[in-house]
């Protein structure tokens, strides 16, 4: 009878340190943008590792706050681990916008992805004769009705600004428009720029130059 008990025991102590072994789920995960600032309806590529055990096959939330960040994050996706704990998300922010990740109890850090208005530029003439005015016009996306944006000519290396323009509603869209008409000299470089707000950083329209002849 007493070899029978010790021997019970002993496969009890056997099966302990089996239990031990197991693998701890994963512990951290991280992310990080592809870029800091995107274009109105451009796309940010989120990427990040959830690390430890178990890593490889596990499902990734993300999780995103507008601004002005009050903290009040909501579902914005999810993705999938790869066999590495290596992730990748495609994140198309349409404004200032936080971005986190979690997987089971794992908390990313939050970070942040700007977002630029895409404005447009075009000139009515870019060879005029000295002293014709020129007209400026184009769109500023996503609408910002009544927003002042600054036509811009170079000096230099310096941007300086000649005229303020207002920008104007375009029925049925989701863009604002602007247009001025300026007296052009000489040759020069001209853009329009916005000066940004709360909810999205400051940015500018590609360069357009006038030869005059």
């Amino acid at each position: 009878m007493k070899r029978t008990i010790i021997t019970i025991a002993a496969v009890g102590l056997v099966a302990v340190p089996a239990v031990q072994a197991a693998k701890p789920a994963p512990r951290n995960i991280t992310i990080g943008p592809n870029t800091a600032t995107v274009k109105f309806g451009g796309t940010a590529t989120l990427s990040g590792k959830l690390t430890g055990n178990n890593n490889g096959g596990r499902p990734v939330t993300l999780e995103s706050d507008p601004s002005p960040f009050d903290g009040n994050f909501s579902n914005a996706g999810s993705t999938t681990t790869n066999t590495t704990g290596d992730w990748t998300f495609a994140a198309k922010p349409t404004q200032n916008t936080r971005y986190r990740a979690r997987s089971g109890s794992a908390e990313s850090k939050a970070i942040d992805v700007n977002v630029r208005p895409a404005i447009s530029l075009k000139v009515s003439d870019r060879t005029p004769a000295a002293g014709t005015r020129v007209r400026f016009s184009g769109r500023l996306c996503p609408q910002h009705d009544g927003t002042a944006v600054a036509l811009q000519r170079r000096v230099g290396t310096k941007w300086r600004t000649v005229r303020s323009v207002v920008l104007k509603d375009i029925p049925a869209s989701t863009c604002s428009s602007y247009a001025k008409r300026v007296r052009v000299r000489r040759d020069s470089a001209w853009r329009v720029h916005f000066n940004g707000d709360a909810n999205y950083v400051a940015g500018n329209s590609r360069v357009r130059r006038i030869n005059v002849h």
